[in-house]
This record gives structure tokens, C-alpha cells and sequence, in this order.
């Protein structure tokens, strides 16, 4: 695993990688992870970007992933440290990359290079910059999932409850096998659909039963196909990104409403 690249003493320039889904779907997820960031201390930008080339990945389409890896490592080389919103797409790039180009001795150290300063968002907070608490507030009570590619690639789990112990006014409510997958799992939900649905449901189940009314997670793509089985239910859990919540920003509708 690449050495995660020391922190600058001036302001970190941080590039931020919105990602696919945020950019599409709740363009509000990133206007959270703006300010938070900005909060932190850090300078902000947003380059010119595509999707980091995961759904290419996993399909076994190597070629496709590794020009979309390309495009990503010659926008975000200059900044100091690379922020997503997103444990999967952070993970594809920090797990992932290097293993794309292992063979190439030419894009093999620019790979590692970028590996080494990619963060997920709430991790890069709490791990690199330091922050322990947000000033923010919430009346009410939230559940917690673990989304698989931050929780088993990047090791994100105390540190979202860390940030949310801190939000004035919420309370965490844990429900059972946080860390069990939702069923999303990119492609995999399209291509075991009948098994997604299977996972997604058992999921669903434990979000209800743990009673609070709002579920937060760190990755989109966890929450809208959460999000989609709880209203396919009739349940009703708002489910937001925990970066809204951190941030204060939940003027919005929760995922999924209109």
C-alpha cells in the first residue's frame, strides 16, 4: 500500500473528484464536500473529470478502465491531496490504479503517486486534517451503514460516528450488521439482480428495525438503491449522504423524493 503523502504546511490545494453519481444524481453531495473542506481549511477546486473507470473495472474491461485511470491521474497530479465523496470511487482509485498499471513503468509511479494522496472525504477530515468536531445540527435520530469499499478498501468506519457524535442535536442509532452489504455493489446489482434484491431487503429490515427515521451512508450508490427498496416498501426513512448532515445542509429532500 503506497505512503499517504504528508500534509503541506501552507492551506492543502485539494482536488476534489465529485464522482458519476454525485455529479448526475445530488449534485448537493458535493456542495457538502465543498464546505466542509473549506471549513477545514483547505482550497478547493474541482477539475475537469469522468468517471474513475470502477463500473469498467469490474465488468473485466481493463482498456477502458485504464484510459479513464489516465485522464484522472493527468488532471489531479498537481494537487496536494484527492478528496471523493465516495469509499468506492476513492477506493478505485487508491486500491485500484496501481494494480491497473502495475505492468506500465512509465504510468505505474504517476498511479501510485495519486494512490498515495486519495482520500475519502469524512476519512480525510478526521485521519489527515485532524477535525474532530463539525459545527452543525440535526433533530433527530439516524442509522448508519457501512458501505463495503470505504469499510473493507479504506478502513472508513469510526470515523463518520466520530464527526456525527459531534452534529448538535442527533443521535446514532446502530442497526444490526452495519457492515453487511447492501446489495448495490455496482454492476453486481445488474447482473445478480435476484440476489441484489435478496441483500437489499434484509438491509431494508434492519434499517426499520433499528427505528431511527434517517439513514445516512458515505457512498451514493449504497444510498440510492437503499433508498429505492425503503420507498418500493412504504417505508418511511429519509436517507441522505452523511457529508449533507456534517455540513448542515439538508434543505434538500432526502434521496429519492421529489
Amino acid at each position: 500500500m503506497p505512503q499517504a503523502t504528508p500534509r503541506p504546511n501552507r492551506a492543502p490545494r485539494v482536488g476534489l473528484f465529485v464522482t458519476c453519481l454525485v455529479d448526475l444524481m445530488r449534485p448537493s453531495v458535493g456542495f457538502a464536500a465543498v464546505k466542509l473542506l473549506e471549513d477545514a481549511g483547505c482550497v478547493v477546486e474541482v477539475p475537469t473529470q469522468t468517471c474513475c473507470g470502477q463500473p469498467a473495472f469490474n465488468s473485466g474491461d481493463r482498456a477502458t478502465a485504464r484510459a479513464l485511470a489516465e485522464q484522472t491521474i493527468r488532471e489531479f497530479s498537481r494537487f496536494d491531496f484527492v478528496v471523493a465523496p465516495s469509499g468506492s470511487c476513492a477506493g478505485q482509485i487508491k486500491a485500484h490504479y496501481p494494480e491497473l498499471f502495475s505492468d506500465d513503468p512509465n504510468w505505474a509511479p504517476k498511479a501510485h503517486a495519486l494512490a498515495a494522496k486519495t482520500h475519502e472525504l469524512v476519512s480525510f477530515l478526521t485521519d489527515v486534517l485532524g477535525v474532530t468536531r463539525v459545527e452543525a445540527s440535526f433533530d433527530g435520530a439516524v442509522t448508519y451503514h457501512d458501505s463495503c469499499a470505504g469499510l473493507r478498501e479504506l478502513g472508513v468506519k469510526s470515523q463518520p460516528r466520530k464527526l456525527l457524535a459531534s452534529v448538535d442535536g442527533l443521535e446514532l442509532v446502530e442497526m444490526a450488521d452495519t457492515d453487511v452489504c447492501c446489495g448495490f455493489g455496482g454492476t453486481f446489482a445488474v447482473k445478480y439482480g435476484e440476489i441484489s434484491s435478496a441483500i437489499v431487503e434484509q438491509k431494508t429490515k434492519n434499517i426499520v428495525a433499528s427505528g431511527a427515521p434517517t439513514l445516512l451512508a458515505g457512498d451514493l450508490g449504497c444510498l440510492m438503491n437503499m433508498a429505492g427498496r425503503l420507498q418500493r416498501e412504504g417505508r418511511d426513512v429519509k436517507v441522505r449522504h452523511v457529508a449533507e448532515v456534517l455540513a448542515g445542509m439538508t434543505d434538500e429532500p432526502a434521496i429519492g423524493e421529489a
